[in-house]
């Protein structure tokens, strides 16, 4: 039994969930918001926002908090299906390096700016975006935007020839601004024909399907041709 606590528009969850479901591992989902955790939560982590996996073991309850442990936790299952990191130490290397370039990098420059205006704002009811900070995360979201598409010159997936935890981490990000329709598609030819692959596996389905009151995403958010 596996229980994800998570946010649907959180990149950190969206990562920990991609990472269970290429596993092909089975899971329950309880929603928690990351500004407002419920006492329930809290009392299972420690760190107070999500994502949060608990799951029962032949050694106990075992709790893991924080996308990136999720992730190698899940990646290091010991089984040979859908491996999550390349076999050579050096793209491994590659892999880890981009998935903490969006893991904190990406998260400050972005997402500080644009995800706390447009989602936090709006959804704890704490004021409207600041433009201001908007132009800002817009404007570190172009180069962003522009080094992935220099990757991509080279490699079929962001870290190399194989899909890896770096694309589950960019995929979880790119795809919650895709939500806000923050990335004008057009203009990223190399990124979008990558974002289309990731987008098109079954691991990816449930977060087209997500939904959040009030907040609707744009037409071609869940299309897979778009």
């Amino acid at each position: 039994m596996r229980t994800l606590h998570h946010w649907p528009l959180d990149p950190d969850s969206r990562q920990a969930r991609l990472a269970l479901a290429e596993k092909k591992l089975k899971f329950k989902l309880i929603s928690v918001a990351p500004w407002a955790p419920t006492e329930a939560f809290l009392g299972v982590c420690v760190e107070g926002v999500p994502p949060c996996l608990v799951e029962d073991t032949d050694g106990g309850k075992a709790i893991i908090s924080t996308a990136r442990a999720i992730c190698e936790y899940v990646t290091d299952d010991g089984s040979g299906r859908m491996p999550l990191l390349p076999h050579s130490a050096r793209e491994r290397a590659e892999a880890r390096r981009l998935c903490h370039w969006f893991d904190v990098k990406f998260a400050n420059d972005v997402n500080a700016y644009i995800l706390t205006e447009r989602l936090e704002k709006c959804l704890s009811a704490t004021g409207a975006p600041d433009p201001s900070e908007l132009r800002i995360g817009r404007g570190h979201l172009k180069f962003h935007l522009e080094y992935m598409e220099w990757l991509l010159e080279s490699r079929d997936w962001l870290a190399c020839n194989q899909m890896s935890l770096a694309d589950l981490a960019a995929g979880a990000h790119i795809s919650c601004l895709d939500y806000l329709d923050e990335i004008k598609w057009s203009k990223w030819s190399g990124l979008k024909e990558w974002y289309q692959k990731l987008k098109s596996r079954p691991s990816f389905r449930p977060l087209l399907k997500d939904t959040i009151p009030g907040l609707r995403p744009p037409h071609h958010y869940a299309d897979l041709d778009f």
